[in-house]
């Protein structure tokens, strides 16, 4: 570890590599640093801080029962409480796309908290005779449990912020839908003219959609919370201690502050299976199928404003166009669909990396955790601008919505229930070839008077179930 030039000199089974002094990173860092320019994206702070919470408790876990010495297990417990709180992010240099398994990944943390433990207990960094990287920090340990186990930590911590984010998209539909309760329109299917609606219900929509997709993210998440810390290499979990699985596991549960956290039933199936982030990752490609269709409807539904449908308005976040002055676009609603898009294609990812294991052991976790918890991220975010600055600011126009449902020729469809579908039917053609709206054929053929159509045409009575025909027989005894 001889000092030459502002570089120590470290050696691994492979040879030796000068490492900078000052790094808390060491050689097998450097190697992967070196081997994989790929991205420039490195592991994620959620993911540096869950893989530090299986280092502290397994530190604390190997002192309690009796495998490493309390004054090692204190000093690295340090290390990693100090990364947890934010420091040394920096330190973590390895490429997103890296060895299989996140060796890699695994071994970065090892080498920045050994030096650090070393640090702690007086040491210079690099000199593993004090803390060492493979013996103390991994003790118990195999990069095929620790990855799989920092990742399942590291979505169940970024996903309660999803989960939050949700909730307020969902709250804030639910508030538009009591705002827009009384509003009546034409709805559309095909695109054409159908049934009214009010437009409360149509946002109301929204709202259970955002319920449902909640209820299928939570429920994804209570898988995650089956551990295989223990499982070491292969399953087995040889080289460690029998009380260890249990005891590290109450050590996570308090380092990570997660509720429920259990041990894999099958220690075996926790590394070789990568089910449980696939099907997360299916509950958000899931919610992000209803978030495009949601945002092609506020697209729709504002379209114009003077050629297009104009029945509510969206808050106006900047101007739309380089070349046409005034314009303003639905930008919040366009970005919401490209993270949607994004997800989706992560998701498919995840997919072809689930099925990518073989035997004992699926290497594909690094793509994984890079897709799942990079998705978790951005749909965040977009959920919550999203949220505030366009769905919290959207606006009804009441006169365009009332003269849509005024001159709907689905209207006709009240008429069924007193004339028959086929003599309905001739009413709409009538209405389109002479350009009369249906209440002025109803009334001009004397099939309803002027009175009886306002009775029947009040929104309780056009936009639930109603007995119709009763309602118009107690208005001709009044």
């Amino acid at each position: 570890m001889p000092e030459d030039n502002g570089y120590r000199l470290e050696r691994d089974s492979l040879g030796e590599k000068r490492v900078p002094t000052k790094a808390y990173y060491g050689i097998q860092t450097l190697r992967a640093f070196e081997n994989f320019p790929i991205s420039g994206a490195t592991a994620p702070p959620v993911l540096i801080t869950a893989t530090a919470m299986v280092k502290l408790s397994a530190a604390k876990a190997n002192a309690r029962v009796g495998l490493l010495d309390r004054k090692r297990a204190d000093a690295i417990a340090r290390a990693a409480s100090e990364i947890i709180k934010g420091r040394f992010r920096s330190e973590f240099i390895v490429d997103a796309f890296q060895a299989g398994a996140g060796t890699s990944h695994n071994m970065n943390a090892n080498e920045v908290i050994a030096n650090r433990a070393t640090e702690i207990l007086g040491g210079r960094l690099g000199d593993y005779s004090i803390v060492h990287p493979n013996d103390h920090v991994n003790m118990s340990q195999s990069t095929n449990d620790v990855v799989p186990a920092a990742v399942r930590v590291a979505v169940l911590l970024s996903s309660e912020g999803l989960l939050a984010a949700l909730e307020r998209c969902e709250k804030t539909f639910a508030g538009k839908s009591k705002e827009f309760a009384g509003i009546i329109k034409s709805g559309r299917t095909h695109l054409q003219d159908a049934v009214p609606v009010t437009l409360g219900q149509e946002f109301g929509s929204y709202a259970s959609a955002m319920r449902a997709a909640r209820a299928r993210i939570d429920g994804a998440r209570e898988r995650l919370k089956e551990i295989g810390l223990g499982a070491t290499a292969a399953g087995t979990g040889i080289n460690t201690h029998p009380r260890y699985r249990d005891t590290v596991l109450r050590e996570l549960s308090k380092a990570s502050g997660i509720k429920g956290l259990k041990k894999a039933k099958d220690t075996f199936e926790a590394l070789a299976f990568m089910s449980d982030f696939a099907a997360f990752s299916g509950a958000m490609r899931l919610l992000c199928i209803d978030l495009v269709k949601i945002s092609n409807d506020l697209r729709l539904l504002c379209s114009g404003p003077n050629t297009g449908l104009a029945e509510i308005t969206l808050p106006p976040v900047q101007p739309g166009s380089s070349i046409m002055p005034g314009k303003v676009n639905p930008v919040m609603a366009e970005m919401l669909s490209m993270v949607s898009f994004h997800v989706m294609g992560a998701d498919h990812a995840i997919a072809l990396a689930a099925q990518a294991g073989q035997l004992e052991l699926n290497v594909m976790a690094p793509v994984i955790a890079h897709n799942l918890l990079g998705s978790i991220g951005i749909l965040t975010n977009a959920l919550d601008a999203f949220t505030e600055k366009c769905a919290a600011g959207i606006k009804a126009d009441k006169k365009q919505c009332a003269f849509y449902f005024e001159n709907s020729a689905a209207l006709a469809t009240v008429l069924n229930v007193f004339i028959g579908y086929e003599k309905a039917a001739e009413v709409v053609k009538e209405s389109q070839k002479t350009g009369q709206s249906i209440r002025e054929v109803v009334i001009g053929k004397g099939i309803m008077t002027g009175a009886e159509w306002t009775r029947l045409m009040r929104p309780e009575n056009l936009t639930r179930p109603a007995d119709l025909k009763s309602l118009l027989k107690k208005g001709k005894k009044k």
